[in-house]
Formats: structure tokens, sequence, C-alpha cells
């Protein structure tokens, strides 16, 4: 399993990016795929999640403003976020489950996903 992140960047308050996640080395569309984001001092957190049918789930404080999509032609997992806010900022990890995705949204710093990209960057001022 390869996953590499993309897309992050700085941006100013109210801002959008889209970061992206190219998966390799399983059956993408198969796989539950999540995003997750760490501040420093801070665990990892849960913030979003796809089923390998299409249902997501979102931590509540991006309800509204961030989308989580896989492209399957190209094995990409999408986060897009808008309406960016200075407590969106940390390092965002791309993450593959083979099992069916929790039942609800889960906020734990692993979610009983087992493989994770290196991280991305986003930053908002």
């Amino acid at each position: 399993v390869q996953l590499v992140e993309s897309g992050g960047g700085s941006v100013q308050t109210g801002g959008s990016l889209i970061l992206s996640c190219a998966a390799s080395g399983f059956t993408f569309k198969s796989y539950c795929m999540g995003w997750f984001r760490q501040v420093p001092g801070k665990e990892r957190e849960g913030v979003a999640a796809i089923r390998s049918d299409g249902v997501t789930s979102y931590a509540d404080s991006v309800k509204g403003r961030f989308t989580i999509s896989k492209e399957s032609t190209g094995n990409t997992l999408i986060l897009r976020m808008n309406n960016l806010k200075p407590e969106d900022a940390g390092m965002y990890y791309c993450a593959a489950r083979r099992a069916r995705c929790p039942a609800t949204h889960c906020y734990g710093s692993t979610c009983g996903f087992s493989d994770w990209g290196q991280g991305t960057q986003v930053t908002v001022s």
C-alpha cells in the first residue's frame, strides 16, 4: 500500500484548498479511506471518511465545509476544503482501512486505519 498526499499550502481565513492522495498497491475502490489531521501537541484526529459504497462521514467541526470523495479512475482520494479557519490548520494524513468504515464518524487517532501517507501541511492565517 502506498499513499502520497499533495495539495497542502498556506491560505487566508475563508480560503479553499484541495488535498489529493494518490493511492496504489491495493484495491482502492474496496477500501474505507479517510483524512486525519494533527497539530503539534495534540493527537491526530479523524476529519472525514468515505466507505467503499461512497457513504461519507465528517467531524462536526468541518461539516458543510469539507467534502471527501474518491476518484476511482485515478485511484485518488480528494478532500475539498472551503471556508477554512485557523483551527483547520495542521498536518493532513490520508489513510486506508481494509475493513468497513466505522458506523459513525471516528474522532480517534487511528480508527482502525492501517496504512498512512506522509502528510501534507495546511496553514491558515
